[in-house]
């Protein structure tokens, strides 16, 4: 299913992402917010908006478990960069929802910092933003988020950071912020590579041990 946002709805008119998010979580006409309400509520910007809103939980520290149900969303937003697709989202993610006051919670984590990012936020390096790069942005991501939903020690909060940055930079076409999440992401794919190879190898060695 795809959700259309009705064209009158003032919050998709270009008002920024933390107002939205603000909006969103103090609406009390609803006591749940569904993935779908963020996909309506969104608009057009709700490819890199919702990559940025799933990804940016993952680089606080969050219960075990958490990154693996965020991190599928993520998938399905990723590959549709990738593939220059409009945003879209199975039904089964899009009717998952979150109270009003958790959203609240979260958004008074966020938003302080996001507007301080919105900011500094501004068209630039367009290129590296917008088709065909943003389709190699979409293809880091798929792997970052694939990181993201594997039980790897320290895969959460750099992978979720990379993304976050990307997100950010395809919503409002900064280059620079794209180019900040690729070093990032190199960086985390290089940690996560570490950890995984350290757990590998510590596993052969106890292997070993245990068979000799």
């Amino acid at each position: 299913m795809t959700v259309v946002p009705p064209a009158s709805d003032p919050v998709v008119a270009g008002a920024p992402l933390s107002m939205v998010l603000v909006r969103l979580a103090h609406d009390t006409t609803r006591e749940r917010i569904t993935v779908g309400d963020l996909l309506q509520a969104l608009g057009d910007r709700a490819l890199g908006a919702l990559l940025f809103i799933f990804a940016v939980p993952n680089v606080m520290p969050v219960p075990p478990g958490v990154s693996t149900v965020l991190g599928a969303p993520l998938l399905f937003l990723s590959a549709q960069l990738m593939f220059g697709l409009r945003p879209w989202l199975p039904a089964i993610v899009a009717k998952r929802s979150i109270s009003r006051e958790d959203l609240a919670t979260l958004v008074r984590r966020v938003v302080p910092w996001l507007t301080r990012a919105e900011k500094l936020l501004r068209p630039r390096l367009r290129v590296l933003a917008a088709p065909p790069a943003e389709y190699l942005v979409g293809f880091v991501c798929l792997l970052l988020a694939s990181i993201l939903v594997l039980p790897i020690p320290l895969g959460n909060a750099l992978p979720a950071l990379a993304i976050s940055l990307m997100a950010l930079g395809v919503l409002e076409r900064d280059g620079l912020w794209v180019l900040g999440g690729l070093v990032t992401a190199a960086v985390s794919v290089a940690v996560v590579s570490g950890v995984v190879f350290a757990m590998a190898k510590a596993a052969l060695y106890l292997l070993a041990r245990w068979m000799g």
